[in-house]
Order: structure tokens, then C-alpha cells, then sequence
């Protein structure tokens, strides 16, 4: 029997479109941040960084306005949570359980912190520094340039742990991959009370992120004084 249908029809919906759209962006564009570093296309670096920005100040603000199974208050729960769904005593989960709750917010803050180091951040020669890095001396910005370096690999690890949970899951039965495609799941009772927040506030905040990361990336960069 499919994760995303049974008996009585299709499985529930858990995930809203914008919060599926985020991750599977995010699927890409880091990688491809990697890619174009490590191949010296800082253009498309950048490109892709200011992406991931409007990524992240979206998913933070979704998470307040957001459908249920995103909103931060809905999976951020304490450390005697945690320890009751690693005893098996919190009951039924729709969306992400506390541990996997956790996890979204910590590689949310690795990922801010990542391009946060990136805006500041100045290459060796001083050529190419990055928009920001204006605000701060050479010397800063080099060793911001290292931290953020050192934060990708950190942001690796983060990654392996999510793969490696997935995995774990899958070994017991649970396809956690597909239903973040289809936005429908398998919750093991009848269908959840999720309430979903209308696709036009999604747009609304995509464009006040987009325009936050433009105003930081570009036009920050045009008020500030010449010389």
C-alpha cells in the first residue's frame, strides 16, 4: 500500500506547497553554492547565496504565518519531548517530531549563519570582496572569509545526520522523502486537523523576503557613502 494513499483514498495532506518548494530549493541551491565556490564562479556564488537568503527569511517568517505542520510552535518542543518520543511515549506525530524539529531549527541557523559570514566576508587578493564587506577592515573580513569556511562544514554535518535519519526511517518502513514531494503522508490515524494558510500570503512574504535580501545584497550597498 502507498505512504500517500489506503483504503479510504488518498493519504492527508501534511505539507503546504511553499514549505515543500523551500526545501526542495534548498536541496539545490547548497550544493550548487559549493560547486560554483569551489570552482571559482563567484558570480554564480553569490547569485545563489542571495537565493538562499530569501529562502531563509521566508521559512522564518512561514514559520510564524505559516500552515501548521510549519510553524515553529507546532514542532519546537522542550527536551522531556525528545526524550518521549525517544521512549516511544508521545503519541501519534504529524509533520516534524521533536527531534526532527529541532533539527530544522538548528540547520536554519547554520544555514542564516553561513550566508550572514558570506555578506561580510573578503577574498585574499581583495578584488572580489563580497557586498558588505564595506563595513568592516580587510583583516575582519578575511577571517570572516575562514569562519565561513569553517561553518560549511558544519552545515556537512548537519546534512549527513538529516540523510542519516531518513535513512534510519526508511529501514523501518517510513518514507519520509516522498510525502515532502507530494505533500501527502501516512500519519497512521485519520486525516489531521492541519490548517493550511492561503498560497497569496505565501507570495506576500516571498516578496517582502526578496526585497529584504535585495536591500542587504545590493541596495544597502547603493546609500552608503562615497570615498
Amino acid at each position: 500500500m502507498s505512504k500517500t494513499s489506503g483504503p479510504a483514498g488518498p493519504a492527508p495532506r501534511v505539507w503546504d506547497l511553499p514549505t515543500r518548494l523551500a526545501h526542495w530549493l534548498l536541496v539545490v541551491l547548497v550544493p550548487f553554492s559549493w560547486w560554483s565556490a569551489t570552482n571559482h564562479h563567484l558570480a554564480w556564488h553569490r547569485l545563489s547565496g542571495y537565493a538562499v537568503l530569501v529562502i531563509i527569511v521566508f521559512r522564518l517568517t512561514w514559520g510564524v504565518v505559516g500552515s501548521d505542520t510549519a510553524r515553529f510552535a507546532q514542532f519546537v518542543r522542550g527536551p522531556r519531548a525528545a526524550l518521549a518520543y525517544l521512549r516511544g511515549q508521545f503519541g501519534t506525530v504529524v509533520g516534524h517530531n521533536p527531534l526532527g524539529g529541532w533539527s530544522i531549527v538548528a540547520m536554519l541557523a547554520v544555514l542564516a549563519t553561513q550566508v550572514g559570514l558570506g555578506l561580510f566576508a573578503v577574498d585574499e587578493d581583495g578584488l572580489d570582496p563580497s557586498p558588505l564587506a564595506k563595513f568592516v577592515d580587510f583583516d575582519t573580513g578575511l577571517l570572516i572569509a575562514k569562519a565561513h569556511h569553517l561553518n560549511f562544514k558544519l552545515l556537512l554535518g548537519l546534512i549527513g545526520l538529516h540523510l542519516a535519519a531518513i535513512t534510519v526511517y526508511a529501514a523501518r518502513g517510513r518514507n519520509l522523502v516522498w510525502p515532502m514531494v507530494v505533500g501527502r503522508g501516512d500519519v497512521g490515524v485519520g486525516p489531521p486537523a492541519v490548517r493550511f494558510t492561503p498560497l497569496w500570503i505565501a507570495v506576500l512574504v516571498v516578496l517582502v523576503a526578496a526585497g529584504l535580501a535585495w536591500f542587504v545584497a545590493g541596495g544597502l550597498s547603493l546609500r552608503l557613502p562615497k570615498g
